[in-house]
């Protein structure tokens, strides 16, 4: 009974949350949207009623679907505790294909000189880094109303970028690179994720249309993102969905991470 208030009181929360951040989200337009895509290939293996595993590529791009913005392989774990809650994990490596951008500061001599304005950007590096992500996870489901079922997923993940050297910089000063090697420490960054998510878990449906929000948080909000799409089992071993996102950043350190509209596709297969 504690899990069901617990999960009454988060699903309140996550409501009156989702109302105040999408007023404010929306009415502000300082930062100019993005389109991408994303694909996704899934194989997963029931164990037994309890236990499955999962294997998973997916590639994403940005820059309005001209450039590939990320490359994963990830493996989970699903445990079922009851009928009405899952507990996961899991490891993605993650190629991310970055584009750093540094700025002049009021301490720079090209701006004592006047060759420079503060914040006018100074050089740009691009490259494609790994990055190493773990997670855990438990999830609340229970049908609410009719076969409309609901669930709460709130997932800790950990993820830490290696150093990174890059050969040279662009100088927008000099028009030209700049010849010089430049090292990116390596970073590690905790994240709470929680999502609430509806579906039409109508019985023996094969078509499930579903609509989710989750919120990111570090030490403050840094994203959210909103989706709705539909999974349709083509058959008990193959699954296809499409999904549309919207994604809005607000403090994230990521220089890959915008605010941006994406279309995604899926497919799984089930041994």
């Amino acid at each position: 009974m504690q899990a069901y208030r617990l999960f009454s009181d988060r699903l309140r929360y996550l409501a009156v949350a989702l109302f105040v951040i999408h007023s404010s989200l929306f009415t502000a337009s300082a930062q100019t949207d993005d389109f991408g895509l994303d694909f996704s290939l899934e194989v997963q293996k029931k164990i037994d009623k309890k236990w499955s595993v999962s294997l998973e590529g997916e590639l994403r791009t940005r820059n309005n679907t001209k450039t590939n913005d990320r490359w994963s392989v990830g493996l989970g774990v699903d445990y079922k505790v009851a009928k009405w809650l899952k507990a996961s994990a899991g490891y993605n490596l993650l190629y991310d294909n970055y584009e750093r951008i540094s700025y002049f500061d009021a301490e720079d001599d090209e701006v004592d000189d006047g060759d420079a304005d503060e914040g006018d950007p100074k050089k740009r590096a691009r490259y494609w880094s790994a990055r190493h992500r773990v997670n855990v996870a438990l999830t609340l489901s229970k049908k609410l109303v009719g076969d409309f079922k609901f669930s709460l997923r709130e997932r800790w993940q950990y993820t830490y970028r290696p150093e990174y050297t890059v050969d040279e910089r662009w100088s927008y000063l000099k028009n030209a690179y700049d010849g010089k090697p430049h090292t990116y420490s390596g970073k590690g960054k905790h994240v709470l994720r929680s999502r609430l998510q509806v579906e039409y878990d109508k019985s023996k449906a094969t078509v499930v249309p579903y609509a989710s929000v989750e919120f990111f948080n570090q030490l403050s909000l840094e994203k959210v993102r909103y989706q709705a799409g539909v999974d349709w089992a083509i058959t008990k071993q193959h699954n296809v969905g499409a999904f549309y996102r919207y994604q809005h950043v607000s403090n994230d350190d990521e220089e890959i991470e915008t605010n941006r509209h994406l279309i995604g596709l899926s497919y799984k297969l089930k041994l």
